[in-house]
């Protein structure tokens, strides 16, 4: 028996830092981002009886395991040992594009898409916002890790959304915008990767720690106004709205940089100059910091040039993924 489940990336357009417990429980948190059509996918097999391990992990090292404890990769191990999953298992993980440090909210992506197939192991279907919710409770409650809450939404619910935070609830808003919109915005989207991949513990570390201390307030809650303004301009348009949207993605950028000293660096000020300098709209470096991709908006015609200008960084053409976590494929013999 075997199972795979596909599970978008996201980019976080307005409102990341709001997302954090630290925040929402004391001022109103919103977010506004999209999930995108680069996926992790994770396959889940029911082992024979003819392997000497009971559990075989593969992602970017691989396990050979004869007990649950002994399972190194702490969400795999959590999660079977929250479900009490018995199952000799092979799990085995690949993704579209870079996990490690990509600001992609890919390790979200991973849980959530790891629930989904050992749901899907137990025969339940759970409902989107119940599968976030496990996701975020798994990272959170069990894992103590420092994540905010909108990684798991998007991965769970897929498309354009808006997600609203209080002490009490988590409310989604689907961003109505028009078809002719959501056409022009998939036609500029660019991800540039910086040539950096490396975990932002110590970005996210210093921003929570700041955010508990509420020595940023003041710029979360400047990020926080830009998620309505967004969404606004999605939903009514206008004759120069993508001009406008990027604008307002340059100014976040701005914003977050000056969030702690980890989020920036010369290198990546440069990557962000020749992305401004060939033409774009606007460009944020995508999740806490410190490497990963910028997301861009750009003409199709001056890609080209964005690629000439950065020859050592990566430049992806990205869409909206609709769909949110799924299974993509089952063999139930």
């Amino acid at each position: 028996m075997l199972w795979m489940t596909k599970t978008p990336l996201r980019v976080s357009l307005f409102g990341g830092g709001t997302d954090y417990p630290e925040y929402f429980h004391r001022y109103p948190g919103a977010v506004v981002g999209l999930s995108i059509d680069k996926y992790i996918y994770i396959t889940a097999l029911k082992l024979t009886a003819f392997q000497a391990y009971n559990y075989r992990v593969s992602y970017s090292r691989l396990e050979h395991c004869g007990v649950l404890e002994e399972i190194e990769h702490p969400v795999v191990r959590e999660v079977l040992r929250h479900f009490e999953v018995t199952d000799r298992l092979d799990i085995s993980v690949v993704s579209d594009l870079p996990s490690t440090g990509s600001g992609l909210g890919s390790s979200s992506a991973f849980t959530v898409g790891f629930l989904r197939a050992v749901y899907a192991l137990r025969g339940v279907r759970p409902t989107k916002i119940d599968l976030a919710k496990k996701a975020i409770a798994i990272e959170r409650d069990v894992l103590q890790e420092n994540v905010g809450v909108q990684d798991q939404l998007h991965a769970a619910f897929g498309g354009i959304n808006r997600f609203d935070f209080d002490r009490s609830a988590i409310r989604i808003s689907p961003v109505q915008a028009p078809s002719q919109t959501m056409e022009l915005l998939n036609a500029t989207m660019v991800l540039v990767h910086t040539g950096i991949a490396r975990r932002a513990t110590r970005a996210v570390a210093a921003q929570v720690q700041a955010t508990a201390e509420r020595r940023i307030d003041r710029e979360l809650g400047e990020l926080y106004r830009l998620v309505g303004l967004c969404v606004d301009l999605l939903e009514t348009g206008g004759t120069d709205w993508i001009r406008d949207l990027g604008a307002m993605l340059s100014e976040s950028w701005l914003i977050k940089r000056t969030l702690s000293d980890h989020v920036t660096s010369a290198h990546l000020d440069q990557v962000y100059s020749a992305i401004m300098a060939s033409g774009a709209y606007g460009a944020k470096l995508c999740g806490a910091g410190g490497g990963g991709f910028f997301l861009a908006l750009i003409d199709p015609d001056r890609v080209a040039t964005l690629s000439s200008r950065l020859p050592g960084c990566a430049v992806v053409r990205i869409r909206t993924d609709v769909d949110g976590s799924m299974i993509a494929h089952q063999s139930l013999t």
